[in-house]
């Protein structure tokens, strides 16, 4: 490093104060310059002033081999865009091929290149900044890739629809969020789903219902009950509208957490408030009712099927029918079965191996029997589930010979 000091009185150049050191011709070259006419402004950047206590200003010229200053280039992307050829495979031949005819060539362009995609080119971002760049897209086009990829399943999708929000182009808004949301959601990613909602909310965007009960639902998929709790809660304390899939996705949080008294309340809650729950909520709090054996919980959730206004199935009345056979009242089973039956409904192979399983217990074999050629005569063809419970039932008896044949003869005689 070279020092120079010089000083000023009444904007006059005055003596060196100090001896220059190391001279050469370049700092002479500079000084000459400078007494002619350069005034201190218009020095390089490459020189720093500075003024000492005792007046005089000193001017630090850094390290320069050369007289010419090159202004440094940004940096840029690492990323080669590099024109897709013949030779990508036929996996990725027939991805590009099937591209939507209508799709810009803009977003063609992207597409290839996120098809054929591979880590040692370079990283995603860099990939999204030199297509930016070079094609200035739209919001449209933006929406336009990011559901061709959706569409395709493919496995960048998230990251890219991730990396879009940061974009000015993109035009990012609080649905946006919800989706990329939504999809790790699916995938059980909770982590990268709560990265994006706190992104979400840097951004100052605004929590709504459909942003927290995909995070409700997310968190019951996972099995945190804690946390779908104090999601659902929070919903309510910013006072936003819930709906039947703000109440089912907690109502499934209870009944995966075992907790089906709650679930059950909650369902009741959204009755009072003439909002009521989907199918499948009312199916997985039933079944859970019936699995445990759970007779009374069971009836409940069949009436309240009924109350609103959903019609039940034979599935759905199978359920009820397992719940009287776990909780051994049988003739409430049978009971169920023949009001399935006068409802006009045809009966399931569930429905009558569990009817059957009734009977083998109560060792009741001229019922059963009964209770088959009833079902012969209205055209009921036994399943596999109901002919395995009659095969296990007469091998304890010690007849296997004896019924093989008849369900032979039964099989012979439904197939005329």
């Amino acid at each position: 490093m070279v020092v120079f000091v010089m000083g000023f009185y009444d904007c006059k150049m005055l003596s060196f104060t100090d001896s220059i050191v190391g001279p050469s011709q370049n700092n002479l070259e500079f000084l000459r310059c400078f007494l002619w006419g350069k005034s201190l402004w218009q020095i390089p950047s490459s020189f720093g002033c500075s003024k000492s206590n005792n007046g005089p200003v000193v001017i630090v010229k850094n390290e320069i081999e050369t007289e010419k200053f090159e202004v440094k280039q940004e940096d840029k992307p690492r990323f080669r865009w590099v024109k897709v050829g013949p030779d990508i495979n036929e996996d990725q031949k027939q991805a590009i091929a099937q591209l939507p005819l209508k799709m810009s060539n803009r977003c063609k362009a992207l597409m290839k290149q996120i098809i054929c995609f591979k880590p040692e080119k370079g990283n995603l971002s860099d990939l999204l900044a030199v297509w930016v760049k070079s094609m200035k897209p739209k919001r449209a086009d933006w929406l336009l890739t990011l559901k061709e990829l959706s569409r395709l399943e493919h496995p960048l999708y998230l990251e890219l629809a991730g990396l879009a929000l940061m974009e000015e182009s993109f035009e990012a808004c609080v649905r946006d969020y919800t989706k990329i949301i939504h999809g790790y959601a699916k995938l059980k990613k909770v982590q990268e789903a709560e990265n994006t909602f706190l992104a979400m909310k840097r951004g100052g965007f605004i929590c709504d219902q459909v942003t927290l009960t995909a995070l409700v639902h997310m968190y019951s998929k996972a099995g945190n009950l804690k946390l779908a709790e104090d999601t659902f809660e929070e919903m309510k304390l910013l006072g936003v509208p819930l709906d039947r899939r703000s109440y089912g996705s907690m109502i499934m949080a209870y009944i995966r957490a075992g907790r089906l008294s709650q679930g059950e309340s909650l369902l009741k809650e959204m009755e009072a408030e003439n909002i009521y729950a989907g199918r499948e909520v009312y199916k997985a709090l039933l079944r859970a009712y019936s699995m445990n054996g759970d007779s009374k919980g069971a009836q409940r959730v069949f009436d309240a099927i009924q109350l609103a206004g959903m019609i039940p199935d034979a599935k759905v009345c199978g359920l009820l029918i397992n719940a009287y056979v776990v909780a051994g009242q049988s003739s409430e089973a049978c009971i169920v079965f023949e009001n399935l039956r006068r409802s006009g409904l045809q009966p399931n192979d569930k429905c009558v191996s569990l009817v059957l399983a009734v009977y083998e217990k109560d060792n009741k074999l001229s019922k059963a029997l009964d209770f088959l050629t009833d079902l012969e005569r209205d055209g009921f063809l036994l399943g596999k589930e109901a002919s395995e419970v009659l095969v296990k039932w007469f091998q304890r008896l010690g007849v296997v010979e004896e019924v093989e044949q008849i369900l032979r003869d039964y099989a012979l005689r439904t197939a005329q």
